[in-house]
């Protein structure tokens, strides 16, 4: 079996670009964004802002939309879930090398653990995620590191897998995030700020990104981004960008794996999230258990054994050799509008989520990469 596979990273910029660009424009050094020298960047990360999204809805959005183009698209990397994505973005790596390979993995012990929030001694944040950030690096050098975001988050794990280096700043509300931004990028000195929009992701799950309530947020967003980028004094630069995007999966589109026997032949756990499965198998099975899955599900899936899926780049470049076996022994990776579920999970998880994300489509990895102040 040898799947047509896509793609992960197709364009020239990737989420993995821009805070190493950011650093090196407040170096004054030439970047892969062609950002001018700067004294302060600001990048806006707003969760689960699709540029399909935001190109369907450009009417919402009158700040953001009409800058979005060919030029401003840019694909965030794989697997696009949050683990991952924000990994690449604030280490400037890709997750086959920093190691955030997914949703929910299997740890060194041998658990199924949730990458947000399933941190403890035996999955350290500290050494879990492989690569040194980009606030480190920044702050080595004397530049102003801050890390802009919901103030339950200042403590987690993931805060300090992810955003190590920068000094964490709560704020409970858009607004509140956007005014703290706007006092940061008005200090004096080089500075590298990010500001963490969580609203639109969270909506996205609950009701849909094609829903009213999504739409409404955007509009938020888009004001607080207009009003926000009108403050920026010279050398003071915005960067708008998204960890991934969202397909809205209906109840319809949800296929319940275990009502098919002979595609748990073989399987010991099951991982990842419900548009991307990592199947990690018994001795010797994987090859078995790809072809059943590429024969019942191919079609609608991309199915491809850890070898392909890391020879077709999915986890970048290279796969450190302690991060392969994170990786599923098997991944399938939904392409159309599908989730697969386990209907015998009694707590039904997932299951009433409209917004999903996690796979290969352009839905899901291609994201904007917006600029404001000096350096738009």
């Amino acid at each position: 079996m040898s799947p047509m596979l896509p793609a992960a990273f197709t364009t020239r910029a990737s989420l993995a670009t821009v805070l190493p660009s950011s650093l090196a424009a407040l170096r004054g050094e030439g970047n892969a964004l062609d950002l001018p020298p700067l004294e302060h960047v600001v990048v806006i990360v707003v969760d689960g802002l699709g540029a399909a999204a935001l190109r369907a809805r450009a009417g919402h959005a009158r700040t953001m939309a009409p800058l979005l183009g060919k030029a401003t698209t840019i694909d965030a990397g794989f697997p696009t879930t949050t683990a991952a994505a924000l990994t690449t973005l604030t280490t400037g790596t890709t997750p086959g090398e920093h190691g955030m390979v997914g949703y929910r993995v299997r740890d060194a012990a041998g658990r199924l653990t949730n990458q947000l929030n399933g941190w403890d001694d035996r999955m350290d944040p500290a050494t879990w995620q492989r690569s040194r950030t980009v606030f480190q690096t920044a702050a080595a050098e004397g530049v102003t590191t801050r890390a802009i975001g919901l103030a339950k988050y200042a403590d987690s794990g993931f805060t300090a897998a992810v955003l190590r280096g920068a000094e964490f700043l709560g704020g409970r509300t858009m607004a509140d995030r956007f005014a703290i931004g706007a006092e940061v990028a008005a200090t004096s000195g080089p500075g590298l700020t990010y500001l963490y929009v969580a609203e639109l992701d969270q909506l996205a799950h609950a009701r849909g990104w094609e829903s009213p309530e999504w739409t409404t947020a955007l509009e938020t967003l888009d004001a607080l981004v207009a009003g926000f980028a009108r403050g920026l004094g010279p050398g003071r630069a915005a960067l708008l960008t998204a960890d991934h995007g969202v397909v809205d999966v209906p109840e319809s589109g949800h296929v319940l794996f275990d009502t098919a026997p002979e595609l748990l032949e073989g399987v010991a756990d099951i991982a990842g999230e419900p548009r991307l499965l990592h199947l990690y198998t018994r001795e010797g099975a994987a090859e078995a258990v790809a072809a059943r899955w590429q024969e019942a599900e191919g079609e609608r899936a991309w199915v491809a054994t850890r070898e392909q899926a890391v020879a077709a780049g999915w986890f970048g470049q290279g796969v450190a050799p302690e991060v392969a076996p994170r990786i599923g022994d098997v991944l399938v990776a939904a392409r159309k509008r599908i989730a697969y579920y386990d209907s015998r999970d009694p707590q039904r998880t997932g299951r009433n989520m409209v917004g999903q994300h996690g796979s290969l489509t352009p839905e899901e990895t291609r994201v904007p990469l917006l600029r404001f102040g000096a350096a738009a």
